[in-house]
């Protein structure tokens, strides 16, 4: 009996006198009460208390006989008792919390998140809660790891406009690719993603710094609004490209490159990573 499987066993809710009369079953059975105790070094004042709350929960069986034997449910059908049980619990907490998803959340509160994975796991769940309409802008490869949470709120009725960094090829949403995708990249020196969904709330923040990407998440109104009317901006100069593309670019040159270097904080653009001091 090695220490390890018993740690193996607590991290799936044994206790350790559990995980040792279990063990013990799994090596010889069916055995009685005190020959458990015997092998497994489970106190006998303990081992009935500790048998009995095996039965009860379905992992081992004890005979009708006098003295009374127990026999372990086999490891494949302990694992498949314990997913079912923990799928249920889950389940049952799912439903039990959803009234408070949003009740909970002060709306006056812009909560900081940190790491790649953290903040695409925030947008995956404000895009399950959407209902209406979902804005986006993002680069085509970050995207990716939204599709399957796009598709899904695609199928619900929901409206997904995408203004898209690189190539992007979603048939359920609505992609506007965004002619200064190079530049763009080139001259911030990293990827943003900037998400409305509802108009309700937003994830916004920098996803190309690994472990240190940022990104803030807020349902305040204060913030809700002009960063949904910057995709909305974004959205209008795609429609107005599509339709003039040849009178504004005879006046602001080639994808309004004349207007952005206008606009630039300085004549050679910045890196949004260093100037946080977060790269050197």
């Amino acid at each position: 009996m090695t220490l390890d499987i018993i740690k193996i066993l607590k991290d799936v809710n044994f206790t350790e006198y559990e995980a040792k009369a279990y063990l013990t079953l799994l090596e010889k059975s069916p055995l009685s009460g005190y020959a458990i105790s015997l092998n497994s070094g489970v106190p006998r004042s303990k081992i009935y208390e500790v048998l009995g709350g095996l039965v009860d929960r379905g992992e081992i069986m004890v005979s009708h006989e006098n003295p009374a034997l127990y026999t372990p449910l086999p490891p494949n059908e302990l694992i498949n008792l314990k997913k079912r049980k923990a799928e249920s619990s889950l389940e049952v907490a799912e439903e039990a919390l959803e009234n408070y998803s949003y009740v909970s959340l002060n709306r006056e509160n812009i909560w900081n998140i940190t790491g790649y994975e953290p903040i695409l796991n925030r947008t995956k769940e404000a895009i399950k809660e959407a209902t209406g309409r979902i804005l986006l802008e993002i680069w085509s490869e970050d995207a990716q790891e939204l599709k399957e949470e796009l598709q899904a709120a695609a199928k619900r009725g929901v409206e997904i406009l995408i203004v898209s960094y690189g190539d992007l090829v979603f048939d359920f949403a609505q992609v506007h690719q965004h002619d200064a995708s190079e530049e763009i990249t080139n001259e911030y020196g990293g990827r943003w993603i900037v998400l409305s969904a509802d108009d309700r709330e937003v994830v916004a923040g920098i996803l190309s710094l690994g472990k240190d990407s940022r990104a803030a998440w807020t349902m305040h109104p204060g913030l809700v609004m002009p960063i949904t009317e910057v995709i909305i901006h974004d959205l209008y100069i795609y429609e107005m490209m599509k339709k003039h593309r040849e009178i504004l670019e005879s006046s602001f040159g080639p994808n309004l490159i004349e207007l952005r270097n206008r606009f630039k904080f300085n004549s050679s653009g910045y890196s949004v990573a260093a100037k946080l001091g977060l790269i050197k």
